[in-house]
């Protein structure tokens, strides 16, 4: 088996942010990664070798920029042994991928929240961060729109599987997936020029900490594109559910955007605006061969989809845009 460790690509990381504020931090990185790995999850083998499985392919086509989108050479035989590596990293929330003929119909159409987001952005030339990453799906985008380099965070192991199953076939992009938090990231790190949180905040229990957190990695000047759940009010509307929101347990507070615009602004952050505010369909989120656990119809109200199984509002998301002065 290749080490995920080699796999992760952490000297070119090293040697694309020489030079940068970023330096002192990243050299602190193949230790931290080492540790993690140390500790692993008991998943771990079993996905490592999946990303393992994947047939030695040269992509001959790429795009980025409009969807994810692979091809090249690949023999039948070939495509099995592709569909069955990805397969072996099953459950895919965000996506889709297009592989060599594969299409992994991923839970989310992360590539219409993308078509949202996207006119509103300049990433030509900017060193990203992308806090809460999933599998890296934007982050492929983000390169697409023109992003120098991107780095990703999020703690989930199999999200960094399966982002290292796309890394195999596109090793010379600038992209990189750390295992980690946000919380593991140093304070002051002033080295990013736009910071994507996105479907983070809900999730946080004190979202103005995690805004100022978001605030500490970007440079003066920098850019952060915020996305969240959102419910309809004023200045003064948060909802903060009793248990479970949408089933989901881990959801704190769920502001007005007049709300979150006061909490960004409170947070430190200048020239914030709303750029979009879009109700979550069943045809966005639900659930595919390549998830099929139970996904936003089930988590709605039957008679009134305009309402959760909990009687609360239905997931509506917005995008905020704000700069560090």
């Amino acid at each position: 088996m290749t080490d995920l460790a080699t796999r992760a690509d952490l000297p070119a990381l090293l040697d694309r942010l020489r030079g940068t504020p970023l330096a002192a931090w990243a050299a602190t990185l193949p230790d931290l990664l080492a540790a993690k790995l140390a500790a692993g999850h008991g998943d771990l083998p079993r996905w490592q070798a999946a990303v393992d499985a994947l047939p030695p392919l040269a992509v001959e086509r790429r795009e980025l920029a409009e969807a994810f989108f692979l091809d090249g050479t690949c023999s039948a035989g070939q495509r099995a042994m592709l569909e069955q590596a990805l397969r072996g990293l099953i459950p895919w929330r965000k996506g889709p991928f297009e592989l060599f003929g594969v299409h992994v119909d991923t839970e989310w159409h992360s590539d219409w929240k993308w078509t949202r987001v996207a006119p509103h952005l300049d990433l030509a030339g900017k060193r990203v961060l992308d806090v809460g990453c999933g599998n890296g799906y934007y982050q492929w985008r983000m390169l697409g729109a023109g992003a120098d380099c991107v780095v990703g965070v999020d703690p989930n192991w199999l999200f960094f599987c399966q982002f290292l199953a796309m890394k195999n076939y596109l090793p010379e992009l600038p992209a990189w997936h750390l295992p980690l938090a946000l919380e593991e990231l140093p304070e002051k790190l002033e080295g990013f020029d736009t910071v994507f949180s996105m479907g983070v905040l809900y999730h946080r229990r004190s979202p103005i900490d995690h805004l100022l957190a978001l605030k500490d990695c970007l440079v003066r000047g920098g850019e952060l594109v915020l996305e969240t759940l959102v419910v309809d009010g004023d200045v003064n509307t948060v909802l903060v559910p009793e248990d479970r929101y949408a089933q989901m347990r881990n959801v704190w507070f769920l502001p007005s955007v007049p709300a979150l615009e006061l909490w960004l602004r409170r947070a430190g952050f200048s020239e914030v605006r709303g750029v979009d505010v879009s109700v979550t369909s069943v045809e966005e989120q639900r659930s595919t061969e390549w998830m099929k656990f139970q996904s936003l119809p089930e988590f709605l109200d039957a008679q009134d989809r305009s309402r959760t199984v909990e009687g609360l509002p239905a997931p509506t998301r917005a995008v905020l845009l704000a700069r560090k002065p």
